[in-house]
């Protein structure tokens, strides 16, 4: 098109007209499609259009669960990364955006037309009876590669997008399984307080009967075995509340069995930290930075595609004409030259991008979105520093305590209900003294089994802070790549 009209070259072919000319000239027009497209590259895969450094298929996921010490916990992980719903929605959508791009590379479907003629009009060769003819738009020179490089790395920023996610939902299992650990443990340790709860009141009627006790151990007892027994009983309903939200995570019911749970059968190991070093790995381990990567990649394609609206685009075509011989007396009598041929024509057309007011906003939208991917960037780093950094505070503030409780408080409360239980049987105290004792015991055994849970989550919960294994060591953290 120029200046809203449309000029066209056309050229003619002379010779008799037969079955081969319609077919031929597809053959050219076919031809003439083809070859803009002759030049670019194949259509990579989203994978190779992520950003420089780790690939996204280093799994995030798969470092932590190689060096997993635990069968139980691994297979229950494996089957919520391998059932999960969310996580198979989330794959769905990376695999649709990877197929954006063939469509975004290929060119404008081809126009075909088709004129006939009511009044055939007539020429010196002949009256037209027919014309038909097939049009190929081509862009300016790279708009096509431009647009398969944005949907490639928006194909990308969706797959690292599902490692996120998977590493998110890996981090959050670990926690309720912990959480379940923790319960069983606890459940263990209520009951065996309950059963010496149970022992003492027994021993507190006795001594009751025989007027070598009160009645006030007897009913404080008593009272202290139904509180416990209605602790049971929170522990049971929380249990079954986790259970439920764990089997969600692997699309089970909520009343499905889960594996046997073997946490507390090992002790943990200590792991000194560097958040420097963690921070590090993150930035080449964690998804969320090959995401954000990938998000401003394709909109530096954008800016470089809105840039390039400036550049025409080009519209080309075939054009052929059936023309029957002349059958009035002159033609007849006197045919002319080129009586009755099939006329061929070649046309051209170019856009014209005379709104400049349209072109520059689309630049600057474009420039914008690429500022935004950057704050996006930004604002992913801030984040996992501020994670690692209180991460790597807490931890070893939770191995200490561990120990504390562990290796001072329950040997002290152990040695004191000794002690109290001797007293009470020698006569020197009462029940009262006693259930204090034990409640000590049961205080001190109950915050061990916290203070591991707690040291567990956090490393679980640091793991997925920066994508990769902690493994212990008695100098320097290391993480496993």
């Amino acid at each position: 098109m120029l200046f809203g009209r449309r000029y066209s070259a056309r050229f003619l072919v002379t010779g008799p007209r037969g079955p081969m000319a319609l077919p031929g000239l597809l053959a050219l027009v076919s031809m003439l499609v083809a070859w803009p497209a002759a030049g670019q590259s194949p259509i990579k895969g989203a994978r190779a259009m992520a950003s420089s450094g780790d690939s996204i298929g280093d799994s995030a996921a798969e470092r932590i669960l190689v060096n997993m010490k635990e069968p139980a916990l691994r297979e229950l992980l494996d089957e919520v990364l391998e059932r999960n719903p969310g996580v198979a929605a989330a794959e769905a959508r990376a695999r649709a955006a990877a197929q954006r791009a063939p469509q975004v590379k290929a060119l404008p479907d081809p126009v075909v037309s088709l004129t006939a003629f009511l009044e055939t009009p007539e020429t010196r060769t002949g009256p037209q009876r027919l014309s038909a003819g097939i049009f190929q738009g081509l862009p300016w020179s790279g708009k096509l590669a431009l647009k398969e490089q944005a949907a490639l790395h928006a194909a990308a920023a969706l797959e690292a997008e599902v490692e996120a996610r998977r590493l998110k939902l890996l981090t959050e299992a670990r926690r309720l399984y912990y959480e379940i650990s923790f319960l069983d443990r606890y459940q263990e340790i209520t009951e065996e307080f309950l059963t010496h709860l149970a022992q003492h009141e027994e021993i507190a009627r006795a001594r009751y009967s025989t007027g070598a006790g009160s009645s006030q151990g007897v009913v404080k007892l008593q009272a202290e075995i139904t509180r416990v027994e209605n602790k049971l009983l929170h522990i049971e309903t929380r249990r079954v509340s986790l259970a439920a939200q764990l089997n969600a995570l692997r699309d089970r019911g909520a009343r499905a069995a889960l594996p046997v749970l073997s946490s507390f059968l090992s002790e943990p190991a200590e792991i000194r930290l560097d958040p420097d070093t963690l921070v590090e790995a993150a930035l080449r381990f964690r998804p969320e930075i090959t995401a954000a990567d990938a998000r401003i990649a394709r909109t530096g394609a954008l800016v470089r595609l809105a840039e390039k609206g400036y550049r025409p685009d080009f519209k080309v075509g075939l054009t052929y004409t059936a023309v029957d011989p002349r059958d009035d007396t002159p033609g007849r009598l006197q045919p002319p030259e080129g009586n009755g041929h099939d006329i061929f024509a070649i046309q051209g057309g170019i856009t014209l991008p005379i709104w400049r007011k349209k072109l520059t906003a689309g630049v600057e939208e474009a420039i914008e979105l690429q500022a935004g991917a950057e704050e996006v960037r930004r604002d992913v780093i801030a984040a996992i520093e501020a994670a690692i950094g209180d991460l790597a505070q807490r931890v070893p503030l939770s191995w200490r305590q561990l120990r504390l409780v562990e290796d001072l408080l329950i040997v002290q409360a152990q040695e004191a209900a000794g002690s109290a239980l001797s007293g009470y049987i020698a006569g020197t105290l009462n029940a009262l003294d006693l259930l204090d004792a034990e409640h000590v015991l049961f205080e001190a055994r109950t915050a061990a089994a916290r203070a591991k849970t707690d040291y567990l989550i956090g490393l679980a919960t640091l793991e997925g802070a920066f994508g990769g294994s902690l493994q212990p060591t008695t100098t320097t953290e290391r993480f496993e790549s």
